[in-house]
């Protein structure tokens, strides 16, 4: 079975997670740091992680606001899913992620890691999460 990759999708960092061959859990795996909108940034990052993974298939944290409704920061990550799909011939689905990045780092904080290592791991601990959910759902 192919893997799938889990993105948190940030104007700065890109938060990535694979899934295990099964399909069952999550797993970090790296931050990317970019130059929003420039997606030249990442794209042989994502490049080398499709292939090495086996990827078929990629899961995009989409922030929406309380109320439901996208803004700036769902639509760029639409934006960045839409390069993913047309450059990388790989299927996108959306997931809502309201309320990961704060989940992630009440679990970061629970267990009593400085501010400093949180900063580091934040993004991928969030990505983790969303694919987690995803996988969880099918």
């Amino acid at each position: 079975m192919n893997k799938v990759l889990g993105l948190d999708v940030g104007s700065k960092t890109i938060g990535v997670a694979v899934s295990d061959a099964l399909g069952w859990t999550a797993q970090g795996l790296t931050t990317l740091y970019w130059e929003e909108p420039d997606y030249s940034s990442v794209e042989e990052d994502f490049r080398q992680l499709i292939e090495e993974n086996d990827i078929n298939k990629i899961v995009v944290g989409l922030p929406k606001n309380m109320n439901g409704t996208i803004g700036p920061r769902g639509e760029a990550s639409q934006d960045f899913a839409a390069f993913m799909e047309e450059t990388f011939s790989v299927e996108v689905i959306f997931w809502d992620e309201r309320l990961t990045t704060m989940a992630a780092e009440k679990v970061l904080l629970e267990a009593d890691m400085s501010r400093k290592k949180r900063k580091k791991v934040i993004d991928k601990m969030a990505a983790v999460m969303i694919l987690q959910g995803y996988l969880d759902s099918i």
